[in-house]
């Protein structure tokens, strides 16, 4: 089956079964292992990604849901402005250790933000709790979530480049 659809801003065109996962799209087919693999039934959030600017979990999506959608990944996302203000904030917070949950939490911190300028700690906690981290603090993860709001409220950004 053949699928169009726009992977971090640029306009693809794959050949692949229709049932084909998108986290193995993007990892098999397109070289982008930020997405993490991790326990494949939705419960995880290590491969949380970008859907029409909605967080979806990558180990869900068959092919088939992707003709004409908007894909972003971490690869993409780091490439924007506002991936500066969470990273700072992730960094400025200790929030990354192994790594292997990072990406997940950045992309579900960056769906938060996107809709919600000023989050209190109980809509970060629902935001976040797709997202298991082994090594670290929800309290330092949370801590980081409010800051880049509180850096992100200071600037304006245009949705686009996304």
């Amino acid at each position: 089956m053949k699928i169009d659809f726009i992977l971090n801003g640029k306009k693809i065109s794959i050949e692949c079964p229709p049932f084909k996962l998108l986290i193995d799209i993007l990892r098999i087919d397109f070289k982008l292992t930020g997405t993490k693999k991790g326990c494949g039934k939705g419960e995880c959030g290590a491969c949380h990604v970008l859907l029409n600017e909605m967080l979806v979990n990558s180990c869900l999506i068959p092919a088939f849901m992707l003709k004409g959608k908007k894909v972003t990944t971490i690869e993409g996302f780091s490439r924007s402005k506002q991936f500066i203000d969470i990273e700072e904030a992730f960094m400025k917070f200790h929030t990354v250790r192994c790594g292997f949950c990072t990406p997940g939490l950045v992309m579900s911190t960056e769906a938060l933000l996107s809709k919600k300028q000023n989050p209190t700690n109980e809509e970060i906690k629902k935001a976040l709790a797709g997202n298991i981290c082994h090594c670290n603090s929800y309290k330092s993860i949370i801590d980081a979530v409010l800051y880049a709001a509180s850096i992100r409220g200071k600037k304006k950004y245009a949705r686009k480049g996304l």
